[in-house]
């Protein structure tokens, strides 16, 4: 009998806490709002901008309670896409200019708007890119990169808006 007490006070001890195993920290905060990040880039890729909106997201959804919605949300998240390029990294060999690895780049203006605590807004860029080696025709390749930086930016995103690490 004596254990069953303490394992009654354990539980609502424990009851009453939270663990994050991915550290996003969502107090209070019930919905967010994910407006389209429409693509200013001087170099623009048509599906860009809905990938980088519907990964944004998702990865809101997967990692965290919160759900997604236009009216009256406790967050908001709006930018742009401000710059997409691929470049040569490295060249290969001397006497055959071609490029040994290039990089692809994008670049996000993300304004991160919390109606709920306001101190933990911001306005800044975020810019990731993968090095990669040519392997037969970039648009064969590109597609696939974009997830992979685009992967990286939402975490970028997510980490700034919800962790403070």
């Amino acid at each position: 009998m004596k254990n069953l007490g303490i394992l009654v006070i354990l539980f609502f001890a424990l009851s009453g806490c939270k663990v994050s195993l991915n550290g996003a920290s969502t107090v209070g905060m019930k919905t967010v709002n994910v407006q389209v990040f429409e693509n200013n880039a001087p170099l623009v890729v048509p599906y860009l901008s809905s990938q980088f909106t519907e990964e944004l997201k998702t990865r809101i959804r997967n990692q965290t309670s919160l759900s997604i919605s236009q009216n009256d949300p406790d967050g908001v998240f709006s930018g742009n896409v401000t710059g997409y390029s691929i470049t040569p990294e490295a060249i290969a060999d001397s006497n055959n200019p071609i490029a040994g690895a290039n990089r692809l780049t994008i670049s996000v203006m993300v304004k991160y708007t919390n109606n709920l605590n306001p101190k933990q807004s911001f306005e800044r860029s975020f810019e990731r890119y993968k090095v990669f080696k040519l392997v037969g025709s970039i648009q064969s390749m590109e597609q696939g990169l974009i997830k992979d930086v685009t992967a990286q930016l939402t975490e970028d995103i997510f980490n700034a808006a919800f962790a403070q690490w």
